[in-house]
């Protein structure tokens, strides 16, 4: 090793900081021994005997200082952990695996209410990471889902599948922003870079704009990265912070509160493109479950045609415009068209990959569905939408270890899934285990309020016809204004009611169920597939009926 190699792998190891701190101790040391060992009449031995110990083991603490790491998670051992990163050094410069996962910022403010705001620093600089060739960043959903666990950065970055973690803090106090952010290499737990900025706040995206730009910049010396920022109304984007954090809830209100807070920024500005696909966003997860799909999906269109008319990089508002196409106007080929825009532009958004992998499972095309399948799984393996959605995908196609897998992964990361049915209840339906499902169910029912059609599904199967019958109308009044006709279609099915299925599937196909795509591969449907009807809807809704139904077996 060269000298000042060897001079800098000292300081690394924070070899000086031992043979200072062991220094001033042992001088403190050997004062108190001189000093009070004669009143007491301690033999000269024991006091040379002390001092002799106390030079002995500064040699040791500088080799202890060398060999081991004292770190927040524990005593580490260095050499090990250079073993255990494959011979790489503890520099990730020369890391072949250049991965990072950006968690939720906490917000230390006095009131804390400023929750949208350290949200908001974190996602900056997940985005712009997220732009980067070479560099793999675990998605939003799945970093934010550790936001409160009792989680260890290791266990983290193994449920992540990455090298490195950025965690940080934000307090907001009066006119001042204190934002603190750590790199760590959560393999073995070193810090690799640690900042503290503190500035006056002449506006909450001034100090975020600048915060995520130093940050960036300091990494960029770890992981080549060097995003461009984008300059925007300070009041406007704060109006989008807080309307994007409610956009994430799933409820009702949350939602229209989203779009409030999103109109407001755009009052600001105007030209906020991120602000319409915001909207456009809530008014998608407004969709189906609040309100019916042909105001909700207009109003989708809309807002995502004037987020792209400013920023035809939205890639979100992309994906948003292909589903309003192909819900609205049974347009699979525009759709189509729009989700591989959005790939273009960001070919690591769970958005984009999410949507794409449904359309083409949709449309019948395994192949393709699995793949996008599988790197959505990828990018955000710490997603619940996307093990639950898997879950029915695999069963759709009749992968049903896979699916399982998904299920259970599903259940793992929230026992408490409100905004839709749990799957993995579905595949224990179509296995038999009847108990299993139904408990699943009503766990579900008794944290949404909600009561789901698939209880109504599992009763009939058991040919319990009165209690499916009964679950069925429950489930429907406790959606309030607007049901899917399709969701109701898939009991009437499996209680052999095919004029009632039919009628609500027609019902479905004239008020544009987002969901209605899926009756071509649902083996739930398998039994009217020699149906004129019900080829004849599959058809107008753009599907090629032999294409779609050799997908699973009849």
């Amino acid at each position: 090793m060269k000298p000042k190699d060897f001079f800098a792998e000292l300081k690394r190891r924070r070899v000086y900081s031992v043979a200072v701190t062991y220094a001033v101790v042992a001088w403190l040391l050997v004062q108190v021994v001189t000093q009070v060992f004669p009143p007491f009449e301690v033999p000269n031995w024991a006091e040379r005997l002390v001092i002799i110990a106390i030079v002995l083991g500064f040699p040791i603490a500088l080799v202890f200082a060398w060999i081991y790491d004292i770190t927040s998670h524990g005593i580490v051992r260095t050499q090990e952990a250079q073993r255990q990163g494959r011979g790489q050094t503890l520099e990730p410069s020369h890391s072949t695996d250049r991965s990072i996962a950006v968690l939720p910022f906490t917000d230390l403010s006095p009131g804390k209410d400023h929750a949208y705001f350290s949200d908001g620093v974190a996602e900056e600089i997940l985005t712009a990471l997220a732009k980067v060739d070479g560099l793999r960043v675990a998605a939003r959903r799945s970093s934010f889902w550790f936001r409160g666990k009792e989680a260890e950065l290791p266990e983290i970055a193994q449920r992540l599948n990455v090298h490195h973690v950025l965690e940080g803090s934000v307090r907001r106090d009066g006119n001042l922003v204190r934002v603190a952010a750590e790199l760590i290499d959560a393999r073995n737990g070193f810090t690799i870079w640690s900042e503290t900025y503190e500035r006056e706040m002449h506006g909450i995206f001034a100090v975020q704009d600048e915060i995520t730009c130093s940050i960036v910049d300091a990494l960029k010396l770890k992981l080549e990265i060097s995003p461009p920022p984008r300059s925007r109304s300070t009041d406007a984007y704060d109006l989008y912070l807080q309307g994007l954090f409610l956009s994430d809830k799933s409820t009702e209100e949350s939602l229209r509160t989203s779009l409030e807070f999103f109109r407001r920024a755009l009052e600001k500005d105007p030209r906020f493109a991120r602000a319409w696909t915001g909207i456009a966003k809530s008014w998608l997860w407004l969709a189906d479950a609040y309100v019916k799909p042909l105001e909700a999906y207009s109003n989708v269109r809309e807002a995502a045609l004037n987020a792209i008319n400013i920023d035809d990089r939205e890639a979100e508002a992309h994906v948003y415009l292909a589903e309003a196409k192909r819900i609205l106007d049974w347009d699979l080929r525009g759709a189509e068209a729009e989700y591989l825009r959005a790939l273009e532009i960001d070919s690591n958004s769970t958005t984009s990959n999410y949507f794409i992998a449904a359309f083409y499972a949709a449309i019948g095309e395994r192949e393709k569905t699995l793949m996008y399948l599988s790197r959505t799984a990828k990018i955000d393996p710490a997603s619940l939408w996307v093990s639950n959605f898997a879950c029915e995908i695999y069963r759709y196609f009749g992968l049903i270890d896979e699916a399982m897998a998904a299920g259970e992964r599903s259940l793992q990361l929230d026992p408490t899934f409100l905004y839709s049915e749990p799957l993995l209840a579905a595949l224990y339906r179509e296995m038999g285990r009847f108990d299993e499902a139904i408990a699943l169910y009503k766990k579900s029912q008794d944290v949404s309020g909600r009561v789901p059609f698939g209880l109504a599904i599992a009763y009939a199967k058991m040919n319990l016809r009165d209690e499916a019958r009964e679950i069925l109308k429950a489930a429907c009044a406790s959606r309030g204004g607007y049901t899917p006709g399709d969701a109701i279609a898939h009991v009437h099915v499996v209680l052999n009611e095919h004029e009632d299925a039919m009628r609500e599937l027609q019902r479905a196909y004239q008020e544009h169920s987002s969901s209605l795509h899926f009756i071509g591969i649902a083996p739930e449907f398998a039994s009217l597939r020699s149906d004129k009807h019900f080829v004849s809807i599959v058809e107008r809704i753009g599907l090629q009926p032999q294409k779609v139904f050799a997908v699973t077996a009849a």
